[in-house]
């Protein structure tokens, strides 16, 4: 879903089995004419009966919760078909389950501590179909966490050509198109293109299943005890 690209609101769930965070969020995105709360639920299963219930564009989950936690809400809700973009809640940085989220097809996280303006721009650029990668701290704990749980390099890097696999490389690095672009000497467009053809090729959803897939294919290492 790319609610941000129409005219419509963006619309979203907020789970949380705290009440008064429910509130805060809803109450915060509230104030925005292009953002709209359509639902909430305080655990997993509930999350998960709202999206179906509402058709969200994006989904606020909180890692821990009742009934059913985040992870578990995120991957049923990540496989249906034309599903809404969760972006995870956590209270620290370096969460565990938060990268087990990011592979349940996760798109992003947040800390629960984000400023009202951070939470906005998270929100609408999820919904227009982009990965939330920019802080470092993402990057951190994607290479932290593959490296406690490395893989062989896959076979699968093999329908990848050499640019395609550089491009793969720089992502998960970190860099934004536009930075891959200069960083190459070639145009945004360009490095778009092949980005693209990477997720195709892979079978990934988005820039931050590319960033897991590098690291856990052995295409890029964790930078080990940096921050």
């Amino acid at each position: 879903m790319t609610g941000a690209e129409d005219s419509r609101p963006v619309r979203i769930v907020v789970a949380d089995d705290q009440e008064v965070v429910r509130a805060g969020f809803g109450a915060l995105l509230g104030t925005q004419p292009d953002l709209v709360v359509a639902g909430t639920a305080a655990d997993g299963a509930a999350a998960v009966a709202a999206c179906r219930e509402h058709g969200p564009d994006v989904v606020l989950m909180d890692v821990r919760m009742p009934v059913m936690d985040g992870i578990e809400a995120t991957r049923r809700i990540t496989a249906a078909a034309d599903a809404p973009r969760v972006l995870m809640l956590t209270t620290f940085d370096l969460d565990e389950h938060v990268y087990d989220a990011l592979v349940a097809g996760a798109s992003g996280f947040l800390l629960k501590d984000v400023t009202t303006e951070r939470l906005f721009d998270a929100v609408r650029v999820v919904a227009a179909g982009e990965a939330l990668l920019a802080p470092a701290v993402t990057r951190r704990l994607i290479g932290e966490f593959a490296r406690l749980r490395p893989r062989p390099p896959s076979a699968a890097l093999d329908a990848l050509t050499p640019r395609e696999t550089e491009v793969l490389r720089l992502v998960a690095e970190g860099l934004t198109n536009a930075e891959i672009a200069a960083r190459l000497v070639v145009g945004e467009e360009t490095v778009k293109t092949h980005v693209s053809r990477v997720l195709r090729k892979l079978g990934l959803r988005d820039r931050v299943q590319a960033v897991v897939a590098a690291y856990e294919t052995g295409l890029v290492l964790p930078r080990l005890g940096g921050r």
